[in-house]
């Protein structure tokens, strides 16, 4: 009750004491956090478990690439309506209840027996992924509206690489003694159980409500190139017009997610032709995650101090010979690499998820996030599509070829972006 009371006169006073302001912001963020590092265990948890469901199924590099593509993309196709429904209901139960979605779809998952099923199962658990990203971003910001909030959003995304690293432990300790199914099993139980206690706390983070988004002004449209907006439109055009610059950096991000995806989907098989079982798989993706949590972590303080773009040349031109060393390169340095890659795989896109709120202003931001995440997802899900294509038509080696080739492509595409992102 005295914790109701304070909240009240801070609403009142415009001074809340800084011990309730920390307390709750802290709770959002942790819970939020938590639903994020499930979250991102259930998508990992797919890489290196799909040449075991390939085995078992018979299944083709183009198959494999459609069933990852069906359950990210399907994640991806509805993050912006995610968003905007977020803005009228509130995003805490959204949360939890997408990820119980998703955790009921891997018990589908485990049970399929056919190439059909699995695609069934793909789209139905993605898409209560939708909700994950836009939606704890939302409202972490609002809950870190006083300060400390590029913190408090670089800990929620750092949190869901716990998540990536969690899930290949995961599949050395339950895929080889038990098999692909019981692995999907147990996650998928306690993703469910989980999501349940995350709405049973629901009076204990005590959220604040939705954020009215005002109308821009008209140095808004000035300055950011974006056009005035009316909160409740949820129809046509995303209620958004962005500018040209905005629409480059979103190319940018989808050749990165789109090496990210297809190259994570396919690493395995390549491991497996160099002779690695499915421990030595494991533990190489847990260095490539864990890589990955470290870019995240630093890539974004280091683009603030050096530029996106310096950053941006290194992380790119990093991840595409790392990638060439893995599949070209002796297993004795495998190690090494994995973390290389991974550092420069997920280190890019920190920079560029900060490049958005660059060319987006305040008050937009969730649904400029909400379609940038949408058009990365869909193109990462369509690549990962034709590079299985590609590898069934010619070779899995080459196909990484061009995926590095790509890769390095991104450097002078966001050459243009260069001084707009340095203001």
């Amino acid at each position: 009750m005295r914790g109701g009371q304070a909240v009240q006169g801070a609403a009142s006073d415009g001074d809340a004491p800084p011990s309730v302001e920390r307390i709750g912001a802290s709770r959002v963020l942790l819970v939020a956090a938590a639903l994020h590092t499930c979250n991102d265990a259930f998508f990992a948890v797919m890489f290196p478990l799909l040449p075991l469901v390939a085995a078992e199924l018979g299944l083709s590099y183009a198959e494999v690439g459609l069933v990852k593509s069906l359950f990210s993309g399907s994640s991806g196709v509805l993050q912006l309506p995610a968003g905007l429904l977020g803005e009228r209901v509130g995003e805490y139960a959204l949360l939890a209840w997408g990820n119980g979605w998703v955790a009921a779809g891997l018990l589908g998952f485990a049970a399929a027996t056919s190439l059909p099923w699995l695609l069934a199962a793909a789209v139905l658990a993605g898409l209560g992924g939708n909700v994950q990203h836009p939606l704890a971003s939302t409202m972490v910001a609002r809950a870190f509206e006083g300060g400390r909030r590029g913190t408090a959003i670089g800990t929620l995304n750092f949190a869901g690489d716990l998540g990536k690293m969690a899930a290949p432990a995961l599949v050395t300790l339950v895929a080889l003694p038990f098999g692909w199914r019981a692995t999907l099993v147990a996650l998928g139980l306690f993703g469910i159980v989980f999501s349940l206690g995350v709405l049973l706390l629901r009076g204990w983070t005590h959220p604040p409500p939705p954020l009215a988004v005002p109308l821009a002004s008209r140095e808004d449209v000035g300055d950011a190139g974006v056009a005035d907006v009316d909160a409740g439109a949820i129809d046509g055009r995303a209620a958004i017009r962005l500018p040209r610059a905005y629409w480059l950096l979103s190319l940018v991000g989808m050749l990165d997610a789109s090496t990210r995806a297809a190259a994570l989907t396919f690493l395995p098989f390549a491991f497996e032709r160099q002779g690695l079982g499915v421990v030595e798989t494991g533990l190489l993706f847990g260095l490539i995650f864990f890589g990955g949590a470290a870019g995240k972590l630093f890539c974004g303080p280091l683009g603030d101090r050096f530029g996106p773009f310096s950053i941006v040349l290194v992380t790119e031109t990093t991840t595409a010979l790392a990638l060439l060393g893995l599949v070209w390169g002796p297993a004795s340095v495998a190690a090494g690499l994995a973390l290389v890659f991974g550092f420069g795989l997920n280190g890019t896109s920190s920079v560029l998820y900060a490049a958005v709120a660059t060319l987006v202003p305040d008050g937009k931001r969730g649904r400029g996030y909400g379609l940038y995440y949408t058009v990365i997802d869909v193109a990462a899900a369509i690549a990962t599509v034709l590079y299985g294509v590609l590898a069934d038509w010619s070779d899995l080696t080459w196909t990484f070829a061009l995926m590095a080739a790509l890769t390095l492509a991104v450097v002078p595409l966001a050459a243009p972006l260069r001084t707009r992102l340095a203001t």
